[in-house]
């Protein structure tokens, strides 16, 4: 019963994008749009198209529920193959308080929704 997962179901309909940007081999840096599943101030689930690497550490530019986009750095720790896309898990890195706190008020009134 601790283990219990608090949060209801719902689906955030967020434009957000992620940037792909391979530092170590110098090359162009790709945009993908991501469907945000769920968002808590330690991370997200989303959803996308292109195969991540798990580990791996990507700039993200994420739409919030008040249309402000918050710039983050997410590291990529579950990944689930999909028939036509992927299913991500990450933690945020770094993100600033007054963001992770913007993040935390949502997650507070969403769940007594």
């Amino acid at each position: 019963m601790g283990n219990q997962e608090r949060r209801k179901s719902k689906r955030l309909e967020l434009e957000s994008r992620l940037i792909i940007k391979r530092l170590d081999k110098g090359g162009a840096e790709e945009q993908v749009a991501i469907q945000v599943a769920d968002i808590s101030k330690a991370g997200l689930g989303f959803s996308c198209t292109l195969p991540l690497e798990i580990g791996a550490v990507y700039e993200a530019y994420l739409t919030i529920w008040t249309k402000e986009v918050l710039h983050a750095f997410v590291e990529i720790v579950r990944i689930e193959k999909l028939e036509e896309t992927f299913k991500y898990g990450g933690i945020f890195i770094g993100m600033p308080e007054m963001d992770a706190a913007r993040i935390e008020i949502y997650d507070t009134v969403n769940s007594r929704s």
